[in-house]
């Protein structure tokens, strides 16, 4: 059983019981494992899927005959249910202290291809959950997306113009940087509206209705059990988002697609990091309440190119193979991902707000947490991507 916590004021920490919507996901199972592992709260665990969190609801020791179960089967429930009009979902929510809602679709390649449902699910779907929290007095932490800011104003001055190297045009802050989009024929933005409108909806439901809300938006957090490895643990015409899709390239020995030449650029944060974060949103609501956190790492900026060709090495590291002679290739966003794509320039978030109220800052280097992620995608995956892609000897 965790020790006695207490929140950043020094108070008790009660336990609570969580009721977290899209626990089976990359955020969601890391989420619950450090729960379970650090802390006395109990987990009411929403999802379609449970794969990413079989191992905290099987029991242990099941191989050894004593039939013990885990230690913390009492404390995590898993109810497979999509939120989508289903009756038990307030019932879950009434029973809860807290709702965290991490459910979403919300991969590039999907945007283009799945406008309406890349709309309903960040939207649409998500209204109950906010409705039922505010009418039931239950706090709520939604998960939202740093896409919600859009292009920078940066982007739009000339490209000699010196002001593009003043933070002002280009670091992303809560309270004060613009949300800016590309025309409603670029539907790769359907996901940042839907994500901004449903931020608004939350705002307001807290502004008239006092609804107890932290909205968090990440910037790419990334890890193991991210995604998926197409062919392997998902479609294999599905397209995850840049790590996956990275790594899928490496284990299969293929050169990394560059999207547009891989010029975007891109803060990335450890998951386990990031974790803290929402650890302490969760334990500390007097500081959290009422706020949006930009959850990233300014200090882990790099191009997309360059995250290809630290891959690279990294990979080459990890699996002692050696690299391709021509590791990337670029290909245009039409070809990639459809009509209708158009990209964020640069994402850099501004941390003062949450460095104030919780006193969080990320620590894992780029390089680090790109070791400790390709070391599981390479454990985890390569014999299997082999096995797959062996031809068996003609008869």
């Amino acid at each position: 059983m965790a020790s006695a916590r207490i929140d950043l004021d020094g108070n008790p920490i009660k336990p609570l019981t969580i009721c977290m919507i899209g626990a089976g996901g990359f955020i969601g199972s890391h989420l619950c494992e450090k729960l379970l592992a650090e802390t006395p709260h109990t987990l009411l665990a929403v999802d379609v899927y449970n794969d990413k969190i079989k191992h905290l609801l099987e029991p242990s020791g099941s191989g050894s005959g004593s039939g013990s179960s885990s230690p913390w089967a009492d404390r995590i429930q898993f109810h497979r249910l999509n939120i989508k009009n289903d009756s038990r979902l307030e019932g879950l929510i009434k029973m809860a202290d807290l709702t965290v809602n991490l459910a979403a679709i919300c991969t590039p390649a999907d945007y283009n291809t799945r406008p309406l449902d890349t709309i309903y699910s960040n939207f649409i779907d998500a209204l109950p959950v906010v409705k039922y929290c505010s009418e039931n007095g239950k706090r709520l932490i939604h998960f939202s997306t740093c896409e919600v800011y859009g292009k920078t104003i940066g982007c739009f001055l000339p490209k000699d113009s010196p002001l593009r190297q003043d933070p002002d045009y280009f670091v992303l802050k809560e309270d004060a940087s613009p949300c800016i989009f590309g025309p409603i024929e670029k539907q790769r933005w359907s996901y940042a509206c839907a994500k901004q409108l449903i931020e608004r909806l939350i705002y307001a439901e807290g502004a008239e209705n006092g609804l107890e809300f932290t909205i968090v938006r990440p910037f790419n957090w990334i890890g193991p059990r991210m995604d998926f490895i197409p062919g392997i643990d998902g479609p294999s015409e599905g397209v995850p988002r840049v790590l996956a899709c990275f790594s899928n390239n490496l284990l299969r020995h293929e050169p990394l697609k560059l999207v547009d030449g891989g010029e975007s650029q891109r803060t990335f944060v450890y998951i386990k990091d990031a974790i803290e974060a929402v650890l302490l949103m969760i334990e500390n609501p007097a500081r959290a309440n009422g706020h949006i956190f930009n959850v990233g790492n300014p200090n882990n900026e790099v191009t997309v190119r360059q995250l290809a060709e630290m891959m690279t090495q990294v990979y080459a590291k990890v699996s002692e193979e050696t690299p391709l002679d021509s590791p990337t290739i670029d290909v245009s966003s039409k070809e990639f991902y459809g009509e209708g794509y158009d990209d964020s320039d640069k994402r850099i978030p501004d941390m003062t707000i949450i460095n104030k109220q919780l006193g969080w800052n990320p620590k894992t280097s780029l390089w680090d947490l790109l070791e400790s992620t390709l070391t599981y995608q390479h454990r985890t995956y390569a014999e299997a991507i082999k096995k797959a892609t062996s031809k068996p000897l003609a008869s």
